[in-house]
């Protein structure tokens, strides 16, 4: 069978395409050098898709895909389910692949996506929007395991690199926009290889990118202290590592061992197991702590609830005192509220430092939701526990025997697939995360073991801290900042596993910074886009907007006389290399801010140094370079005549053959005229709208080159936004500032003065103005900071429409630019007001 009738089978068989991209994904998430087929493991799904010619079609496409994706990565969850519940494999299996839509719901909300805009925006878009609703969905709905098709490139240790700038998630964008790109390839098969090269050029860009962070973080994290830098005289430092055993004792079956030996037979054999297997690491192994898996102490540590409780405690007391190093290990907590699954932190001496209590329990396993918790359900579900969740990350010092105190962040169980809880961690300080697990009922299919494993690693990956895990049963590892393991154990073994890492304060990551933020910023971009698509439609019911986007532009009255700025190409370069400088430093401004340098923050003086320094002197200068070669530009009868005092440049329209915009608008946007000779004109010309310019010369175009209409594109949207009066620079820049420092200028008074007035009172009114003019001053370069942002946002929007969607162009500027202003005088405001009310 030739291998294009093949896809054509595929993309016209529903259940084929199906099954295809289900098998594939089975062997992506089983790891190793499978994790290739996550760029297309989508592709056989994609093009069913395609196929489908309507929405209920698409969904129920989506359905079958969550089932047989599921059945295919997941039927090892299926079968621990029907073993822990004693209802057996099969039925586990069933009520899984039942539940496929809720376990899966991201397939729903790609397929809706997809399709919806697909008849709006073209393919590209759409693969944008259709990436956001997956990790949107995810975001809002979490996972019961937290997985997402990111985790399979954890065997890849050079691409999962980039997990420290957006996760797990932002790896799981990556991977659907390949999968669009070589879906789009195959479509354009038919066509040859210039067809099928772009598509093909876009989904080997997100590997790369990925490959190229990778090289970059990896060269980061290798860079160790120069050690010529101590004097030779200087004593030794210190030793700055941790050297921790993990007791897997691989005791499984708890409730078993009690019917055959008896509840107190098996408590002793797990605790003495668990004390001669310490005693080797801190004896032998020369462990700084010691690390047990998740409850392994049977009852409540430190409120006993009975004599042989409290007899425990002492016993595990006594050990640790014997050992001289601190011990973590699971155990139960209790108050008023109920019981926890707790982890306990016991130092020599000192005895029980604190509990850290699990925050992400299982549903239906450790605890029923309130609002399904009943009598009967229990009943229905006798397994189901009572235990109540904690309240977030905590942070604990591990106190050493050479005096250190290490920060630590316990994780249990599921608190390690949950994203927040380590950045959290990490924010507190944490220098290392230590994972109790007991994955005991992962022991018939290593997979769930293996995945649990990788999600894991990835929290240190995403903040940088080095991670101690523990088991009861496998995998038990010691995990490195960049998610390698540099130890690790077997599953289904009894071992002492022993692992160094140095402490060190981590790097400052854009997870650690910005949160889970990947998400929440696509479900922000799916109700913008949205947004859009209503105005988009509300504009052509009412007539607002042709299909081709540039109607209104093309029958506005031709200029006659107008003003341009007649650049030589010296000038040109000059202006713009300084507007480059001001309007990148404007950029660089917002990222070094928004990502937290609090000495730039708390100091307003340096701010306004530096935003004179790098905008406002070479803004000043390029706008002097352009009022210098200022024109005025008429027609008289058949001459173009530039005009300035009594310099005066004269062109026949007959000799201008065409006028090409600027493909780089910098300056600012404008044009070159192309002579009948084949030459340019030497002057170039910056002005506002070079199509007006060309209508009125009475050119039919604009040059012959798809980039050169691309410029002219581009020209036309930016043309066609006329100015408002909330665009004026003084209402913008002047105004708006006023009205934001006022408020706020009142509050700094009370509370440093007591008073609205209470500087003035103070030290005069000299002193109150400079101040108030600081906090004004202060305000205009905070709106000319998020204006530039979204300046730069409209601007590469509009690139993006005229690349993929040119009869749309005006449109989407009117529409950007419409957001923007909302986000300017609504989004300002209202971010004031809440500042306003937590103060």
């Amino acid at each position: 069978m030739r291998p294009a009738s093949i896809w054509t089978r595929l993309r016209d068989s529903r259940w084929l395409g199906i099954l295809a991209s289900a098998l594939l994904c089975g062997l992506y998430a089983r790891g190793g050098a499978a994790w290739l087929l996550g760029f297309m493991a989508l592709l056989p799904w994609l093009r069913t898709l395609d196929a489908e010619p309507s929405l209920a079609r698409s969904l129920l496409n989506a359905w079958a895909m969550s089932l047989a994706f599921t059945a295919a990565v997941f039927a090892w969850f299926g079968s621990a389910l029907g073993s822990y519940t004693q209802l057996g494999a099969a039925p586990g299996l069933a009520v899984l692949l039942l539940a496929a839509p809720l376990f899966q719901p991201q397939f729903l909300a790609y397929a809706l996506v997809r399709h919806l805009s697909r008849r709006r925006v073209g393919a590209a878009l759409a693969a944008l929007a259709a990436a956001a609703a997956w990790v949107a969905t995810e975001w809002l709905s979490p996972k019961l395991l937290g997985d997402t098709l990111g985790h399979g490139l954890y065997p890849s240790r050079l691409l999962r690199q980039a997990a420290d700038l957006g996760g797990a998630a932002g790896l799981t964008v990556f991977l659907l926009l390949s999968n669009e790109g070589f879906t789009a390839a195959l479509a354009r098969a038919v066509g040859g290889v210039r067809a099928i090269a772009k598509p093909l050029a876009l989904a080997a860009l997100p590997p790369l990118l990925l490959a190229g962070y990778g090289l970059f973080a990896l060269s980061a994290l290798s860079i160790e202290p120069s050690e010529s830098a101590t004097p030779p005289q200087a004593s030794p430092a210190p030793r700055q590592s941790l050297r921790i055993g993990l007791v897997q004792s691989n005791i499984v079956d708890y409730e078993s061992l009690r019917r055959e030996k008896g509840a107190a037979a098996v408590v002793r054999e797990v605790l003495d197991t668990h004390y001669a297997m310490s005693y080797d690491a801190v004896e032998r192994q020369n462990a700084d702590a010691v690390l047990w898996s998740e409850t392994v102490y049977p009852t409540t540590f430190g409120h006993p609830k009975s004599e042989a409780g409290a007899e425990l405690d002492q016993e595990i007391l006594s050990i640790v005192n014997a050992a001289g190093v601190p011990f973590v290990f699971g155990t139960y907590d209790r108050d008023a509220a109920g019981e926890y699954n707790a982890a306990a932190f016991v130092t020599p001496g000192t005895g029980l430092l604190g509990l850290y209590r699990k925050t992400r329990l299982f549903p239906l396993t450790e605890y029923l939701p309130g609002w399904l918790d009943s009598p009967t359900l229990r009943q229905w579900l006798p397994w189901a526990g009572s235990w109540r969740p904690g309240s977030g990350a905590r942070v604990f010092p591990l106190r050493l025997a050479d005096g250190r105190e290490v920060p630590v962040l316990p994780l249990i169980c599921l608190d390690d697939v949950d994203v927040n809880l380590a950045i959290e961690g990490a924010r507190m300080g944490g220098q290392a995360i230590l994972t109790m697990s007991n994955d005991a009922w992962f022991s018939a299919d290593a997979q769930g073991a293996a995945l649990h494993q990788a999600v894991a690693a990835f929290r240190s990956i995403e903040t940088r801290l080095p991670q101690f895990r523990v088991t009861t049963s496998g995998y038990s590892a010691v995990i490195d900042p960049s998610g390698s393991l540099i130890a690790g154990s077997r599953l289904g073994e009894r071992t002492l596993v022993m692992g160094e890492q140095p402490m060190r304060e981590p790097p400052l990551t854009l997870m650690v910074r910005w949160g889970d933020w990947v998400g929440r910023a696509a479900a922000i971009a799916l109700v913008l886009m949205a947004g859009l698509a209503a105005m988009t439609a509300l504009g052509r019911r009412l007539g607002l907007a042709g299909e081709g986007g540039d109607a209104d532009a093309a029958g506005a009255a031709l200029p006659v006389d107008f003003k341009v700025a007649v650049l030589p190409p010296g000038a040109r370069i000059a202006a713009g290399l300084l507007r480059t400088l001001a309007r990148g430093s404007l950029l660089g401004m917002a990222a070094v801010m928004l990502l937290g340098d609090t000495v730039l923050q708390t100091n307003t003086l340096a701010q306004l140094r530096i935003f004179g320094l790098l905008f406002l002197a070479p803004e000043a200068a390029a706008w002097c370079v352009l009022l210098a070669f200022t024109a005025r530009a008429r027609i008289e009868g058949e001459t173009l005549v530039l005009s300035r005092g009594q310099q005066r440049l004269e062109l026949a329209l007959g000799d201008i053959a065409a006028l090409e915009p600027w493909r780089l608008a910098i300056p600012g946007t404008g044009a070159t005229l192309r002579l009948v000779s084949g030459e340019r004109w030497p002057y170039g010309l910056a002005l506002a709208d070079p199509a007006a310019l060309a209508r009125a010369l009475r050119l039919g175009g604009s040059g012959h080159s798809s980039q050169v209409s691309r410029a002219s594109l581009y020209a036309a949207a930016r043309a066609a936004m006329r100015l408002g009066w909330l665009d004026r620079p003084l209402v913008k820049y002047g105004l708006l500032p006023l009205l934001l420092a006022l408020p706020a200028f009142r509050l700094h008074q009370y509370i440093a003065y007591g008073s609205a007035l209470g500087e003035y009172y103070s030290f005069g009114l000299l002193a109150y103005a400079k101040a108030f003019a600081l906090w004004w001053a202060a305000w205009a370069m905070g709106v000319i900071l998020c204006a530039a942002v979204l300046r730069a946002v409209i601007e590469a929007g509009t690139v993006l429409a005229v690349l993929l969607q040119p009869s749309r162009s005006t449109w989407i500027r009117r529409g950007l630019e419409r957001l923007s202003q909302a986000a300017l005088y609504l989004g300002l405001p209202t971010w004031l007001l809440l500042r306003l009310l937590a103060n």
